[in-house]
């Protein structure tokens, strides 16, 4: 019996800048950034007051009037993504034998927004101690708990097969697609929506982040304030937003005549098992999960032709990159473009790792490496081909895609063009 393998046939996408792949992919081919002064609520006494916001209407995107009422914002990016990615793969559920058809959502902070903005609202922003739940009770519970994101994508779907949440912090939207693939792989499914979705930008996030200095007080020029690998960058900049895909064994994609954007062709995750939030500056945890995601892809390092950096704009996060691509790719990490998105989206906690996967595709559909936005001033302790400004054209066959969370969560992902010989 030949192996399984597990292919992209569609992508959903809610990003800062644009719904959809077509706005997505633009915005990231002209080296645009999404990020503004936050706006989604007073944020005048934060340190960090600026965020890459999706500009998002739940009815004008297909969901009920209810649905716009009820859902928490994550979910409604989730359930909007899961649309969109089934409309472009063009695959008919009804002819998907509804047990081998699953559905894994990541995300890092839950409904967090809904629960939120419940509370202020029971408790009179928080001047009653005791509040009647009766007006939001089925809010209450839908937020509590996070696996609610892909139950209700599930029963939009009619998805019978798996149903998980993956919740690992920043890694969230790398690992619920990996646990995807690892499904398809073995047997237990043929079909799978799988993403991440997050909507952090709330105040209680924004004053956890403001707490350990992680985000950027760079608030009078937040278009330029997302400035991963660069020697003057001061923290990342928070972003929301969701990406979902379809994806399919690889035989039954060919056999419907799908397009088929790219394989995901090896992953692999590790534990750091060292600090909550700090990293080991020589990466070999990440750098570890990269060798490892290349061998099940039976993928030589000197085959990776772009590398989608985690690139946050930390500089702790970016030298410990660094040092990982290096430790990973050996010689050739000084020869493959590198970037992050992270400068023009900004850092949406789980969901960016699915967003990134999504830019990974369209880079091998389109043959384009997106640029790193912002990326001005070189740090000498950042010395790979960070690939700034601008986008390039490139030959892209198979592409890395990294990713670092709090927690000492550490994971890769290899993609590559369809049907390349395993």
């Amino acid at each position: 019996m030949s192996a399984r393998r597990a292919v992209i046939t569609g992508i959903g996408v809610v990003a800062p800048g644009g719904i959809g792949t077509k706005a997505f992919w633009s915005l990231l081919t002209d080296g645009r950034t999404a990020t503004r002064p936050i706006s989604l609520f007073d944020a005048s006494d934060f340190r960090s007051r600026v965020a890459a916001e999706c500009d998002f209407d739940a009815e004008a995107e297909g969901l009920t009037a209810l649905e716009a009422r009820t859902l928490d914002r994550a979910a409604q990016f989730a359930a909007v993504c899961a649309d969109q990615a089934l409309a472009d793969s063009g695959l008919d559920v009804t002819t998907v034998r509804p047990h081998r058809f699953g559905v894994t959502i990541g995300s890092a902070v839950g409904a967090s927004t809904g629960l939120e903005n419940e509370y202020l609202a029971l408790s009179q922003h928080g001047r009653n101690w005791v509040v009647d739940s009766a007006p939001a009770a089925e809010r209450l519970r839908e937020h509590l708990v996070p696996s609610s994101f892909a139950a209700h994508v599930a029963r939009r779907s009619g998805a019978q097969g798996p149903v998980a949440t993956v919740s690992t912090g920043c890694t969230s939207g790398l690992d619920a697609v990996g646990h995807a693939v690892a499904l398809i792989e073995e047997g237990t499914t043929d079909v799978m929506l799988a993403g991440a979705s997050d909507a952090p930008i709330t105040p209680i996030t924004v004053a956890c982040f403001d707490s350990i200095k992680a985000t950027t007080p760079e608030n009078d020029d937040p278009e330029h304030a997302s400035r991963p690998f660069d020697r003057d960058r001061k923290g990342f900049v928070l972003g929301e937003g969701a990406a979902v895909f379809v994806l399919e064994e690889y035989g039954s994609a060919l056999r419907r005549g799908a397009h088929i954007y790219g394989e995901i062709a090896g992953f692999a995750t590790r534990s750091n098992a060292y600090h909550m939030t700090g990293l080991r500056p020589d990466g070999r945890e990440l750098a570890e999960a990269a060798r490892v995601a290349l061998s099940r892809a039976r993928m030589a390092a000197t085959g990776v032709d772009y590398v989608n950096a985690h690139g946050s704009g930390t500089k702790q996060n970016d030298r410990h990159e660094t040092a990982a691509v290096k430790a990973a790719l050996g010689r050739h990490a000084y020869d493959v473009p590198v970037s992050s998105i992270k400068s023009m989206i900004g850092h949406s906690l789980g969901a960016i790792g699915s967003l990134e996967i999504a830019a990974c595709a369209l880079a091998l559909e389109h043959q384009v490496v997106p640029p790193t936005a912002n990326l001005r001033t070189a740090d000498p302790e950042c010395d790979l081909d960070y690939v700034p400004v601008t986008a390039r054209e490139a030959r892209l066959d198979g592409v890395l895609t990294l990713g670092s969370g709090f927690g000492g969560f550490q994971s890769a992902m290899v993609l590559s063009k369809p049907g390349r010989a395993a």
